[in-house]
């Protein structure tokens, strides 16, 4: 028979109130009572009544993450470091996944079942600038991404310009000089590509390259298929180039892909880098060298910004923004 509150608090010798403060992580309790307690708890293997205790707190224990699509590998293991970060507050984590369409991500934010989480991790890549004040929604929010800026909820990102510009750089200082670029969106101001593009003119600018708009590729989607298909033109074009700066991991690994089906090596012939620090970049044929734009510190940092919001529900706090730390990783393919 599982252990209850009683047994709990007749072998610790105190009372049902004192244990059911420790279990709720109440502050006023001494501790020497308190190591008490838990002994007692990790004896009988007492296991509380987490459903009672949501709903004498008005809390479900359960949190929402809304991504674009699960299918691309940054996601994925965002929503993995999501997971395991929520599980040290000891929260349940709900995910959706809209496929980037802006209808999609607005009716996440009105939807009942999100209404029903104690708050939400959101992640738009539909919604603009100009929707920014659509996010005052009723219930605690945690922006992520670079859709939006200076919007009234808290935002983690990433530093996508500076990340950018030490890519482009760790190409130009070993020696390259023509420099393609695969993934932009072509009339972008605002989002990932826009701010990656920056970054890479940057170092161009820095380094005394003249910008060559002909290196440069755009891709709608940043999957692998989309990579392969984005390096084939480059090279049936006939532009010379002798490095890849792909805007994420999956577009690299496609630009791979293409360069070894055309007896291109690598990084010989042309060097490559890629954005994200994916799992599978790191086993890749050459190793890629790519970003690693903080993706655990994301992770950690948003779910801490919503359980303070959470517990602090009803304060004036000002929206916040956080901007990770990043580092690149040398590896074989640069």
């Amino acid at each position: 028979m599982a252990a209850t509150l009683h047994d709990v608090a007749r072998l610790a010798g105190v009372s049902i109130k004192t244990v059911s403060n420790v279990v709720n992580e109440h502050p006023n309790v001494r501790p020497q009572t308190r190591q008490r307690v838990q002994a007692a708890i990790a004896e009988l293997d007492y296991q509380p009544n987490l459903s009672a205790r949501n709903l004498r707190s008005g809390r479900s224990g359960v949190i929402g993450l809304v991504v674009p699509e699960l299918s691309l590998s940054y996601f994925a293991q965002l929503a993995d470091a999501v997971i395991a970060r929520a599980e040290h507050h000891g929260l349940i984590v709900q995910i959706e996944q809209t496929g980037g369409d802006r209808e999609r991500e607005l009716g996440v934010l009105s939807s009942p079942r999100t209404r029903n989480a104690d708050g939400l991790i959101f992640s738009p890549l539909g919604m603009e600038q100009s929707d920014a004040a659509l996010l005052a929604v009723p219930y605690p929010l945690v922006l992520l991404g670079e859709r939006i800026f200076g919007g009234p909820v808290d935002h983690v990102t990433m530093r996508n310009v500076e990340a950018a510009h030490a890519a482009t750089r760790t190409l130009l200082e070993s020696g390259r000089r023509r420099v393609a670029l695969v993934g932009a969106h072509p009339g972008e101001v605002m989002g990932s590509a826009a701010l990656r593009l920056n970054g890479y003119r940057a170092a161009l600018d820095e380094a005394g390259v003249d910008y060559d708009p002909a290196l440069v590729e755009s891709a709608g989607l940043w999957h692998q298929a989309q990579g392969a298909e984005a390096v084939r033109r480059l090279l049936a074009s006939g532009t010379t180039f002798d490095a890849v700066f792909a805007m994420n991991d999956a577009l690299a690994l496609g630009v791979m892909r293409a360069l070894h089906q055309e007896q291109v090596r690598i990084p010989d012939d042309v060097a490559v880098v890629g954005f994200d620090n994916i799992d599978e970049g790191q086993y890749a044929m050459p190793s890629l060298t790519t970003v690693d734009p903080g993706r655990g510190e994301i992770a950690r940092q948003a779910v801490d910004l919503l359980v303070e919001r959470i517990a602090r529900r009803g304060d004036a706090i000002e929206p916040r923004e956080v901007r990770v730390d990043f580092s690149v990783l040398r590896r074989e393919s640069a």
